[in-house]
């Protein structure tokens, strides 16, 4: 009972984090278009790449590969600095 117990409960926060996970992309891709839209010091070929990147992530998360997207969204970030 107890090992039944505590695999119902690991499945339930499995699925919560992937649920956060999921939702969260938009809020990073959110954040790369925030900073894109400033005045960076970033070359014009350095932010094709972050938009490139961005849209890529946001393809992923369409497609429901979310681990993927968090890390395609990521390297935007990583090259934005934020």
């Amino acid at each position: 009972m107890k090992t039944l117990k505590l695999l119902v409960t690991s499945l339930a926060f499995a699925l919560a984090s992937g649920v956060a996970m999921a939702s969260n992309c938009p809020n990073e891709a959110k954040a790369i278009d925030a900073a894109l839209s400033k005045d960076t010091k970033l070359s014009a070929e350095q932010k094709a790449e972050v938009q490139k990147l961005r849209d890529e992530g946001m393809k992923q998360h369409d497609a429901g590969k979310h681990k993927e997207s968090m890390e395609t969204l990521g390297k935007a970030k990583k090259l934005l600095g934020i």
